[in-house]
């Protein structure tokens, strides 16, 4: 189990354990932390930041495609003494539903830019466009197949996300943005830092002037982001993660705000736990499929340590369960300790 960062406000993690929307607030001279409900998750909401500067606001991160996040949020805005229409560009960490999915409708409705990492921006159209949908369910399905599902069970995963899609407002990014660039925003010392892993174009903004971090879902107070094989990931991600994570560490930050959770003050120990209980991951990984005669992922998720037993876990998250585990066995693969025959299923073996 990782170790929980410290808490930079104990109010907001309070809220965060206690299952309560937290307030929003003033994290800094014009810097706002707003709170923005998310439906049927357990993640329960996503914290978007408004940035202060001449002429109006920018967003990191937007929300779903509710009605109700968006009043959440032109909620906060008005707290802070703005309106949606002051919103001049969103910064988007990344394109899961809880962070892209409202920026469409904002852009509509104030003509702010939104801003995308070029590796996520490529993902958009088998996403989200009606069109491609039905062949990257194919793609999974296919994937789920060769990882041990049984057929009917793979077709019902393959498509789970589905019932989501209509909390994402399409929209192509205007701009652009590449790992090391420097946003600009009035006032605001904002560079991108590109980390891999959780999506292929997951995005932090650092602030150096301010110490800050804006982590997305890269680093997370008490949970880790999923990092896991599927047809839109790269081929390796947890290696892309890992490195990513080592690569932010080396930050002079003293905050950290995560799009999750609560904000904290220890990034180099948080690094060091999450990277740990990748580590210990990978062992349990290892160490189970090398008591067996040859094993499925499918099979071997079953049996790996997780928060609840398997057979309580929704559908849904035994696929990102599964995708999951497929990530370490490839990790493990790569590194020569694990072999895989391939197949429908492929079958993996230790070394």
């Amino acid at each position: 189990m990782t170790k929980l960062a410290n808490p930079a406000n104990p109010a907001q993690r309070d809220a965060w354990l206690d299952k309560r929307l937290p307030a929003v607030e003033q994290v800094r001279p014009g810097l706002w932390s707003i709170p923005v409900p998310i439906p049927i998750n357990p993640l329960r909401y996503v914290i978007v930041y408004a940035l202060e500067h001449p002429g109006g606001v920018t967003l990191i991160d937007a929300g779903w495609n509710t009605d109700e996040a968006y009043d959440a949020l032109a909620a906060g805005l008005a707290l802070a003494g703005y309106q949606m229409s002051d919103v001049q560009a969103v910064l988007v960490t990344h394109i899961h539903p809880d962070h892209y999915g409202l920026a469409g409708r904002i852009r509509e409705n104030t003509g702010a830019w939104i801003g995308l990492h070029p590796a996520d921006a490529r993902l958009l159209h088998d996403r989200y466009d009606d069109s491609a949908i039905d062949q990257l369910i194919a793609r999974e399905r296919a994937l789920l197949l060769r990882c041990g599902v049984p057929g009917l069970t793979a077709q019902e995963l393959a498509g789970a996300s589905m019932m989501i899609r209509h909390m994402v407002a399409m929209a192509a990014p205007d701009r652009l943005i590449e790992d090391g660039q420097h946003l600009d925003i009035p006032g605001w010392d904002l560079q991108a830092r590109w980390t891999p892993g959780h999506s292929p174009g997951h995005l932090c903004f650092a602030e150096p002037t301010r110490r800050l971090l804006f982590s997305g879902d890269h680093v997370l107070a008490k949970i880790t982001p999923i990092v896991a094989v599927h047809p839109q990931s790269a081929p390796n991600p947890l290696a892309d993660y890992l490195d990513a994570l080592h690569a932010i560490a080396k930050l002079d930050v003293t905050e950290v705000l995560p799009a999750h959770e609560y904000r904290f003050t220890d990034l180099a120990a948080r690094v060091d736990s999450v990277v740990g209980h990748h580590e210990d991951r990978l062992t349990e990984v290892a160490t189970t499929v090398g008591q067996s005669d040859g094993i499925t992922c499918w099979d071997l998720a079953s049996r790996l340590t997780w928060s609840r037993p398997w057979d309580t876990i929704p559908p849904f998250m035994q696929r990102s369960a599964n995708n999951e585990t497929l990530a370490h066995l490839v990790w493990l693969e790569l590194k020569g300790q694990l072999t895989r025959t391939s197949g429908e299923p492929d079958i993996w073996r230790r070394r």
